[in-house]
């Protein structure tokens, strides 16, 4: 058995993967600039590898005006510094890979959302209208090949060619070999081609652009509801299908003319290459050799990080990594179980059974679509701001009321085949759902997962946050019919509102704030013991009450032992850094 203190806490690993250059002298980094030029066939910019390296180093990027001015050109000045005080001023280039992404997360959205409206059609045409777990697994069938294995544009076309249940099944299930790798490739992509002063702004459009092809996926819906045909039985949905298909092949036009990910050339050996990419995808040289040598440094410290196995094992040995694991978990899980792909998937059956017709129950699941991307807008602006924590703990309990009150309206006039008012209200419940939503569990909890596991772990703890969200996305997706009928409308929308309360207080007693937090701030939170922070939660109830409904001035609760936690990790990084300290 491997004694404790031989196993790297995670202090120590990010310590060395933090900013391994910070605290090495002015002479050392442009040395170690211009040894990795000459190392690695760059000897043409060995004078940007030596500004690089030093850039590279420093905690804040305005610190350059600092150091040496001699060592920058005019133009290195203008552009460093707008980088933080202009920070959208970027090449072409980068914009056309962020409208590459852009597109191919409403690929995603539109994939999950034009089956929607096909759902009023197909059922009937297949002889399955009555079997509630066949149209469950037909459904869900792409998000089933998510979770067990990982075209997009061909398969979407197969779907249009199906004549029967199992054919669709089959068509629908390769669908998810291209939504899957998508869905964990794309932001990865965006993330290491992007500047990190816009990085988390572009992370976050995965989300809202998932989001507007969701809402693409509805106007589908009613653009070919009544397309029909006499040769062709059930055109329209079978049309709705391969509407699908326009956005991957726009995708695939274009990745050919956007530049590869510098890291992945670096880890495939081909810096030259790597360079040339990131030149594309940054205003000037000295940025792209800055970018390049820290990436080389960190790639680097990774490889003798642990690796396999034991790091699997150390995301449940070590408290900091299973308490983000445990926090990463909750928020991809409730992403699902919050009923939001309910709605995605079959608001147009469930605006049916509460008396629409079949236009305007499409009308009204395009309507839900359009606020699902409006309300997205906003979480741009108020993740950074508002905090992913409080997001949360504001929208759960609203969305849990929402479906209450939509599952309730089902008794509105229960005994009537329409009733303006069972639909008006049941409309209401739904889109007040989509509005606390999508500034909420829409987009916390990929970015939520992407900061709260250290780095030497964190490409394992987002397999396993993707791994969740798509297999509970399957389980939801399968179970919904059957749900409803053992249920009633009235007990499946309840049902859900349930679980949204759960992840209120989920995200109370176990989910610490990482708004804003540097590295070692992560590492401190995270380290504080689990019943410390079940308290802290404890305590922000009263709080809540006494300041803001009996007005009362009073402290807000703290959470213990974080200040003592963040001192340790601080004094142990500088440590690190230091040799002096160290001895």
């Amino acid at each position: 058995m491997t004694p404790r203190s031989a196993i790297e806490n995670p202090q120590q690993v990010n310590a060395k993967l933090g900013n391994p250059l910070q605290g090495k002298s002015l002479e050392d980094l442009q040395e170690m600039g211009q040894a990795y030029a000459n190392e690695h066939g760059l000897q043409p910019y060995t004078e940007e590898f030596r500004k690089g390296a030093v850039l590279a180093s420093l905690d804040e990027p305005l610190k350059f005006k600092e150091l040496q001015q001699e060592m920058f050109t005019a133009q290195d000045v203008i552009i460093l510094d707008e980088e933080v005080t202009k920070k959208w001023r970027q090449p072409a280039v980068l914009y056309h890979m962020v409208v590459m992404c852009s597109v191919a997360a409403a690929v995603q959205g539109m994939d999950e959302s034009v089956i929607n409206g096909a759902n009023l059609f197909f059922f009937k045409q297949f002889g399955i209208e009555d079997n509630e777990w066949l149209k469950g697994i037909v459904n869900s069938a792409p998000y089933l090949c998510c979770f067990t294995l990982g075209c997009c544009a061909a398969t979407c076309l197969w779907q249009a060619f199906t004549n029967n249940w199992w054919h669709l099944f089959i068509a629908r299930f390769f669908l998810g070999l291209g939504i899957g790798p998508k869905s964990s490739t794309v932001p990865i992509y965006a993330a290491e081609c992007s500047p990190p002063a816009i990085r988390g702004a572009l992370v976050m459009m995965w989300q809202m652009w998932t989001a507007f092809g969701i809402m693409i996926g509805c106007v589908m819906g009613v653009a070919f509801m009544n397309v029909h045909s006499d040769s062709i039985e059930g055109l329209n949905w079978r049309l709705m299908l391969a509407s699908a298909m326009v956005p991957p092949i726009i995708v695939c036009c274009q990745v050919y003319f956007c530049p590869e990910s510098p890291r992945y050339l670096m880890s495939k050996g081909q810096h030259t290459k790597a360079f040339e990419s990131l030149c594309r995808l940054r205003r000037s040289k000295t940025q792209a050799a800055r970018d390049l040598f820290y990436m080389h440094v960190l790639l680097q410290n990774e490889s003798r990080m642990a690796r396999g196995f034991k790091k699997i094992t150390e995301m449940f040995t070590v408290g900091r990594n299973r308490r983000a694991m445990i926090a990463s978990e909750i928020v991809m899980f409730m992403q699902q179980f919050c009923g939001i792909n309910v709605i995605a998937y079959y608001s147009s059956t469930i605006f049916v059974n509460a008396g629409f017709s079949h236009l305007n129950a499409l009308l009204a699941s395009l309507g839900f679509g359009i606020i699902n991307f409006l309300f997205a807008l906003p979480a741009v602006y108020t993740i950074d701001t508002f905090g992913r924590r409080n997001l949360l703990l504001t929208t759960f309990p609203c969305m849990a009321i929402c479906l209450l009150f939509t599952g309730f309206c089902f008794w509105i006039d229960a005994g009537e085949a329409t009733s303006p008012a069972r639909i008006g209200c049941i409309a209401l419940g739904i889109y007040m759902f989509a509005i606390f939503y999508s500034p909420g569990e829409g987009p916390v909890p990929f970015t939520y997962s992407a900061e709260a596991y250290p780095l030497y772990i964190r490409d394992i703890g987002m397999s396993l946050a993707t791994a969740t969200t798509w297999g509970f996305n399957w389980l939801l997706a399968v179970t919904w019919f059957s749900l409803e009928k053992k249920f009633t409308s009235q007990g499946a929308f309840a049902f859900y509102a349930a679980w949204n309360i759960f992840g209120f207080f989920a995200t109370l007693f176990c989910l610490p704030e990482t708004k804003g937090k540097t590295l070692e701030e992560l590492d401190a939170v995270f380290s504080v013991s689990s019943k410390a922070h079940a308290r802290y939660g404890a305590a922000q109830i009263p709080y809540f009450f006494k300041r803001y409904f009996l007005f009362q001035k009073i402290q807000p609760p703290q959470l213990e032992d974080y200040e003592d936690k963040l001192y340790e990790n601080s004094n142990y990084v500088n440590a690190e850094r230091d040799p002096v300290r160290r001895v």
